[in-house]
Protein backbone atom coordinates (compact mmCIF):
# COMPACT_ATOMS: atom_id res chain seq x y z
CA UNK A 1 0.00 0.00 0.00
CA UNK A 2 0.92 3.46 -1.13
CA UNK A 3 1.24 5.89 2.06
CA UNK A 4 -0.80 9.28 1.71
CA UNK A 5 1.29 12.19 2.22
CA UNK A 6 -0.85 14.77 3.91
CA UNK A 7 -0.14 18.50 3.29
CA UNK A 8 0.05 20.45 6.15
CA UNK A 9 -0.65 24.23 6.59
CA UNK A 10 2.28 26.01 7.80
CA UNK A 11 0.86 29.13 7.94
CA UNK A 12 0.31 30.49 11.34
CA UNK A 13 -3.18 30.39 13.34
CA UNK A 14 -3.72 32.89 15.52
CA UNK A 15 -4.83 31.43 19.14
CA UNK A 16 -5.16 34.09 21.33
CA UNK A 17 -5.63 38.36 21.84
CA UNK A 18 -2.13 38.96 22.10
CA UNK A 19 -0.98 36.82 18.61
CA UNK A 20 -4.35 38.67 17.00
CA UNK A 21 -2.99 42.23 18.12
CA UNK A 22 0.48 41.36 17.12
CA UNK A 23 -0.79 40.42 13.93
CA UNK A 24 -2.85 43.14 13.32
CA UNK A 25 -0.50 45.80 14.26
CA UNK A 26 1.83 43.96 11.92
CA UNK A 27 -0.74 44.83 9.11
CA UNK A 28 -0.80 48.70 9.89
CA UNK A 29 2.72 49.35 10.33
CA UNK A 30 3.43 47.70 7.13
CA UNK A 31 -0.12 49.69 5.78
CA UNK A 32 1.22 52.51 7.34
CA UNK A 33 4.54 52.83 5.59
CA UNK A 34 2.62 51.55 2.07
CA UNK A 35 0.53 54.32 2.30
CA UNK A 36 3.89 57.14 2.82
CA UNK A 37 5.63 55.57 0.01
CA UNK A 38 2.41 55.98 -2.09
CA UNK A 39 1.74 59.33 -1.15
CA UNK A 40 5.39 60.94 -2.02
CA UNK A 41 5.25 58.90 -4.92
CA UNK A 42 2.03 60.80 -6.23
CA UNK A 43 3.22 63.92 -4.44
CA UNK A 44 6.52 63.90 -7.02
CA UNK A 45 4.24 62.94 -9.98
CA UNK A 46 2.26 65.90 -9.39
CA UNK A 47 4.78 68.04 -9.06
CA UNK A 48 6.66 66.74 -12.34
CA UNK A 49 9.49 65.12 -10.48
CA UNK A 50 9.04 61.84 -12.49
CA UNK A 51 12.73 60.31 -11.85
CA UNK A 52 12.66 60.61 -8.37
CA UNK A 53 9.00 58.98 -8.39
CA UNK A 54 10.30 55.98 -10.04
CA UNK A 55 13.36 55.48 -7.30
CA UNK A 56 10.41 54.53 -5.37
CA UNK A 57 9.31 51.75 -7.11
CA UNK A 58 11.19 48.98 -5.48
CA UNK A 59 10.23 49.73 -1.89
CA UNK A 60 6.67 50.38 -3.04
CA UNK A 61 6.69 47.11 -4.23
CA UNK A 62 8.46 45.32 -1.66
CA UNK A 63 6.15 46.91 0.97
CA UNK A 64 3.20 46.00 -1.01
CA UNK A 65 4.33 42.28 -1.41
CA UNK A 66 4.66 42.27 2.37
CA UNK A 67 1.26 43.67 3.26
CA UNK A 68 -0.37 41.41 0.41
CA UNK A 69 0.93 38.23 3.07
CA UNK A 70 -0.65 40.46 5.82
CA UNK A 71 -3.87 40.33 4.20
CA UNK A 72 -3.52 36.69 3.79
CA UNK A 73 -2.91 35.77 7.23
CA UNK A 74 -5.53 38.06 8.29
CA UNK A 75 -8.22 36.22 5.84
CA UNK A 76 -6.56 33.08 7.01
CA UNK A 77 -7.81 33.80 10.46
CA UNK A 78 -10.64 35.98 9.91
CA UNK A 79 -12.88 34.36 13.01
CA UNK A 80 -10.25 34.55 15.23
CA UNK A 81 -9.39 38.17 14.84
CA UNK A 82 -12.80 38.98 15.21
CA UNK A 83 -13.08 37.24 18.02
CA UNK A 84 -10.12 38.68 20.55
CA UNK A 85 -9.35 41.92 18.80
CA UNK A 86 -12.75 43.16 16.66
CA UNK A 87 -11.48 47.05 17.78
CA UNK A 88 -8.36 46.33 15.60
CA UNK A 89 -10.10 44.92 13.05
CA UNK A 90 -12.47 47.94 12.76
CA UNK A 91 -9.30 50.03 13.00
CA UNK A 92 -7.54 48.00 10.33
CA UNK A 93 -10.64 47.86 7.74
CA UNK A 94 -10.77 52.14 8.26
CA UNK A 95 -7.23 52.13 7.43
CA UNK A 96 -7.37 50.14 4.25
CA UNK A 97 -10.48 52.14 2.91
CA UNK A 98 -8.65 55.15 3.63
CA UNK A 99 -5.64 53.53 1.56
CA UNK A 100 -8.39 52.73 -1.20
CA UNK A 101 -8.78 56.28 -1.65
CA UNK A 102 -4.71 57.26 -1.56
CA UNK A 103 -4.47 54.24 -4.48
CA UNK A 104 -7.30 55.78 -6.35
CA UNK A 105 -5.64 59.10 -6.04
CA UNK A 106 -2.22 57.82 -7.36
CA UNK A 107 -3.81 55.96 -9.94
CA UNK A 108 -5.81 59.31 -11.40
CA UNK A 109 -2.60 61.13 -10.70
CA UNK A 110 -0.70 58.59 -12.85
CA UNK A 111 -3.41 58.47 -15.89
CA UNK A 112 -2.81 62.37 -16.31
CA UNK A 113 0.46 62.00 -15.92
CA UNK A 114 0.93 59.46 -19.00
CA UNK A 115 -1.98 61.04 -20.90
CA UNK A 116 -0.02 64.22 -20.60
CA UNK A 117 3.27 62.51 -21.68
CA UNK A 118 1.38 61.06 -24.92
CA UNK A 119 0.33 64.07 -25.76
CA UNK A 120 3.48 65.72 -25.92
CA UNK A 121 5.55 63.09 -27.72
CA UNK A 122 2.39 62.86 -29.98
CA UNK A 123 2.92 66.96 -30.40
CA UNK A 124 6.74 66.32 -30.73
CA UNK A 125 6.57 63.68 -33.43
CA UNK A 126 3.91 65.69 -35.63
CA UNK A 127 6.43 68.41 -35.37
CA UNK A 128 9.52 66.48 -36.10
CA UNK A 129 8.12 64.66 -39.43
CA UNK A 130 5.89 67.79 -40.66
CA UNK A 131 7.78 69.09 -43.73
CA UNK A 132 9.04 72.49 -43.88
CA UNK A 133 8.37 74.16 -46.39
CA UNK A 134 7.94 77.88 -47.51
CA UNK A 135 4.53 78.16 -48.27
CA UNK A 136 4.20 80.70 -50.97
CA UNK A 137 6.99 78.82 -53.36
CA UNK A 138 5.71 75.60 -54.41
CA UNK A 139 6.18 72.07 -53.70
CA UNK A 140 10.07 72.18 -53.87
CA UNK A 141 11.18 75.26 -52.15
CA UNK A 142 12.88 74.21 -48.90
CA UNK A 143 13.64 76.61 -46.34
CA UNK A 144 17.49 76.52 -45.11
CA UNK A 145 20.80 76.18 -47.30
CA UNK A 146 19.49 75.32 -50.75
CA UNK A 147 20.84 71.54 -51.67
CA UNK A 148 22.15 70.84 -47.96
CA UNK A 149 18.56 71.53 -46.42
CA UNK A 150 16.95 68.83 -45.26
CA UNK A 151 12.87 69.09 -45.97
CA UNK A 152 12.32 67.82 -42.66
CA UNK A 153 15.13 69.09 -40.64
CA UNK A 154 14.24 71.54 -37.75
CA UNK A 155 15.12 71.58 -34.19
CA UNK A 156 14.36 69.14 -31.41
CA UNK A 157 14.47 69.72 -27.86
CA UNK A 158 14.55 66.84 -25.39
CA UNK A 159 14.46 67.34 -21.51
CA UNK A 160 16.22 64.92 -20.03
CA UNK A 161 15.12 66.42 -16.65
CA UNK A 162 11.87 63.82 -16.83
Amino acid sequence: MVERLRVVDERPRVSNAVEAETLIEAVMETLGALSHVVGEETGLVKAGRLKDAMERETRKAELAGVYMKGVEQIKLNAVALARFAPEKVKRLKNAHLAFQDLIDLNQTVLATARAISESIMRDLATDTNRQNRAPGYGPTATVGAGVFARPNAGPLVVSKSL
